[in-house]
C-alpha cells in the first residue's frame, strides 16, 4: 500500500510535543455536568483497590526516582497532542492538585496520574487515574491507547479510552477522540482534538462530544500556551472553558500550570492545576 514508513517523531526533551453508591454517582454526574474534564476523560472512578495502588505506586515512583526526558497527555491542558513517546520509554506525570470553582463551591483532587508507555510504530499506551481527598475514593480510571500514522508538518492520529466501571452496579463506557497537531517553524505549535463519548456507568446514560484546540510556544525551557474547550452532553448545555498554560523545564523533569475560565454558564466558573511531569526509558533503542 505504502513505500515507506515516515521516521517516528520524538518528543521535544522539555516535554508533550494524556462510588460506590448511588448517591456517590449522582454527585459525580453533576461534577461532569460543569465540564470538569481533563485530557481525555475525568471524574470517573473505580472500585479495584489492587489495579489503584499499583498504578500510583508506578507513578509515583517514576517521579521521584528516575528520569530522563519528558511526558504526553497533555497537562495542564484538557486536550492532547497528535505524537506518542518513544518506544519503550514509560511517561508519567503528576498533578499535585487540581482547584475547581463553581457558583461559590470549591472542589479539589489530588493526586492525578497520567502513565503511558510508548510502543514501537507511532502507539502508545495511556492510562488516567485521579483521586477525591474529600470523598475517600478514586474519582477517575481510564485504560486506552494512541495511535498516530501521519507524520509530517501535521500530524494526524486517533486515541481511544474505555471508561472503566464506577460502583458495584457495573456499566462502562467509551471515549475516541480524532487527533491532529501543526507545527509552524518548530517555534510555534497547534494540536486540535475532536471527541466523542458514551458512558453507561451514570444514571441517566451520558453521551456527547468534546472538542479543544491548543496553541503553544517552544522558548528554550518555557512553553506558554492557551486553551479553549468545549463539551456538549445529550440535553445539557454546552460547556466552553478557556486559559492559559505553562511548562517550565527543570533538567529531566517539567513543572506544569494552567487555570481556564468558565465562558458559559453550564462551565465551571474557574479551574487550575498543578502538574509534574517526568519519563523514564525501559529499553535503549
Amino acid at each position: 500500500m505504502t513505500s515507506r514508513q515516515p521516521p517516528h517523531r520524538t518528543r521535544d526533551p522539555c516535554g508533550d510535543l494524556k462510588d460506590q453508591d448511588g448517591a456517590g454517582i449522582r454527585d459525580h454526574a453533576d461534577r461532569r455536568r460543569r465540564g470538569l474534564d481533563a485530557s481525555p476523560s475525568s471524574w470517573r472512578e473505580r472500585g479495584d483497590p489492587a489495579v489503584k495502588t499499583g498504578v500510583l505506586g508506578v507513578g509515583l515512583a517514576v517521579v521521584f526516582f528516575g528520569i530522563t526526558s519528558l511526558a504526553r497527555a497533555f497537562p495542564p491542558y484538557r486536550s492532547t497532542d497528535a505524537e506518542t513517546a518513544d518506544p519503550w520509554t514509560l511517561e508519567a506525570r503528576v498533578g499535585l492538585i487540581r482547584l475547581e470553582h463553581h457558583a461559590g463551591q470549591n472542589e479539589y483532587a489530588s493526586p492525578l496520574l497520567r502513565v503511558n508507555l510508548g510502543l514501537p510504530h507511532r502507539m502508545e499506551l495511556v492510562s488516567e487515574l485521579e483521586y477525591l481527598p474529600s470523598d475517600g475514593r478514586v474519582g477517575d480510571a481510564a485504560l486506552g491507547f494512541k495511535w498516530i500514522p501521519f507524520l509530517d508538518g501535521v500530524s494526524i492520529g486517533m486515541e481511544a479510552l474505555a471508561l472503566l466501571p464506577v460502583s458495584g452496579k457495573g456499566g462502562a463506557g467509551v471515549e475516541s477522540s480524532l487527533l491532529a497537531t501543526y507545527r509552524a517553524g518548530g517555534v510555534f505549535l497547534t494540536h486540535v482534538n475532536l471527541a466523542g463519548f458514551y458512558d453507561a456507568r451514570l444514571s441517566p446514560v451520558e453521551r456527547g462530544w468534546k472538542v479543544g484546540a491548543i496553541g503553544e510556544f517552544r522558548l528554550g525551557r518555557f512553553r506558554p500556551g492557551a486553551e479553549i474547550f468545549a463539551k456538549r452532553m445529550s440535553g445539557d448545555a454546552v460547556h466552553l472553558l478557556a486559559g492559559p498554560g505553562l511548562i517550565v523545564r527543570f533538567g529531566s523533569i517539567d513543572v506544569r500550570s494552567g487555570i481556564h475560565f468558565g465562558l458559559t454558564a453550564a462551565a465551571a466558573d474557574v479551574t487550575t492545576s498543578l502538574w509534574v511531569t517526568t519519563a523514564l526509558p525501559l529499553a535503549r533503542p
